[in-house]
């Protein structure tokens, strides 16, 4: 027995399994209660650093335990010098994977915070992601004592034969991240589109934003650079309330002075009980045509947001109808005269009828 603990084999693994259960251990028990602490706080930033550092203490001590067994008794220098190359690398690495995990999750935090920013674009976490990753790998290839210049002048070159290659897909990104800066369009944002599409926004990736359309709910996908280019109708700015338009034609019998008043009685409760209105903007009715056989006018109500105009427009013609009903307002029917090329004249035929 006492032979068999003396083994340097023995001792190796000894150290490299004890390192990872050490590292199992700390995640499980250390990283868990931290989290559940994290969770009863009201800051974000202590659940976003616990996250971050996910799966790093069962690599850290893991990679330990190894290095501790390479330095049990005598081994070719040149496999340890590699095993431990290996294991800066790794571990590195892992704080390399934390900072992209922390500078995503810092990304989607300060997007959301700011007003008039899309939040957590995915086009923005993924570029602050790569930008840690890049720069992680020029760390870690520096300090395995490699040239970095034939690296750079590698990746210099395949950047430009990148660019040429895809110069569509370079060019989504360069508008997607003016999409984002410009912040002419939110998340939850209705837009329309002069191609004709329209819905809400809900996030801008590296090619394409999608767009949620109303009301059947489908997305659809359109490439940064075409909206980029399009003029858009923002239904959402500079404030999420809009005006819903009604056109109503009354008779030319009707007193236009009740008319107004009993259209404007009916549009207040609408916007007061319905739901969907902004009871503190006054309705507006404004008569502008004298037609073939009614007086028109077009009442004004300020819904709350796009997807309300249906609502109170339906509420608003439903109690209008039955209130021009109680009134005895007349709602005409359209009118035409039709006369029949080498028909009787209706004036020759009433003058020609006899007289009893």
């Amino acid at each position: 027995m006492t032979e068999f603990l003396e083994s340097l084999w023995v001792q190796r693994v000894g150290f490299v399994v004890g390192g990872l259960l050490a590292g199992i251990v700390v995640e499980f028990v250390v990283v868990r209660r931290a989290r559940r602490l994290a969770a009863k706080t009201r800051a974000r930033w202590d659940d976003l650093f616990i996250e971050s550092i996910r799966g790093v203490p069962t690599i850290w001590l893991g990679a330990g335990g190894v290095y501790f067994a390479l330095n049990v008794g005598t081994a070719d220098p040149l496999l340890v010098n590699t095993l431990e190359n290996v294991l800066m690398a790794v571990v590195i690495g892992s704080v390399i994977i934390a900072a992209m995990r922390a500078v995503g999750g810092g990304a989607e935090m300060l997007s959301a915070r700011r007003d008039g920013a899309i939040k957590s674009p995915t086009l923005l976490v993924n570029l602050a992601r790569l930008a840690v990753g890049i720069l992680g790998i020029f760390i870690i290839v520096q300090n395995l004592g490699l040239d970095l210049t034939p690296l750079i002048t590698v990746l210099g070159l395949g950047g430009l034969a990148v660019a040429l290659a895809l110069q569509d897909t370079l060019g989504n990104i360069f508008a997607g991240v003016q999409i984002i800066l410009s912040k002419q369009v939110r998340q939850r944002d209705y837009v329309r589109l002069s191609s004709g599409e329209e819905g809400w926004v809900t996030d801008v990736k590296a090619r394409n934003t999608t767009i949620q359309t109303f009301p059947d709910g489908n997305l659809v996908t359109v490439p940064n650079s075409m909206l980029a280019s399009s003029i858009v109708k923002n239904f959402s700015k500079p404030r999420a309330a809009l005006w819903v338009s009604v056109e109503v034609g009354v008779s030319y019998d009707s007193d236009l002075e009740h008319v107004e008043a009993v259209a404007l009685e009916v549009a207040k409760r609408v916007l007061k009980e319905g739901d969907g209105g902004v009871p503190g903007e006054d309705p507006i009715i404004r008569y502008h045509t004298f037609a073939d056989s009614s007086v028109n006018f077009e009442v004004r109500m300020m819904v709350r947001e796009f997807e309300s105009q249906g609502p109170v427009r339906h509420e608003f013609i439903k109690r209008l109808h039955r209130r021009f009903a109680d009134e005895g307002i007349e709602i005409p029917f359209p009118i035409r005269t039709v006369v029949m090329k080498g028909g009787p004249d209706p004036k020759r035929a009433e003058s020609s009828t006899p007289v009893s």
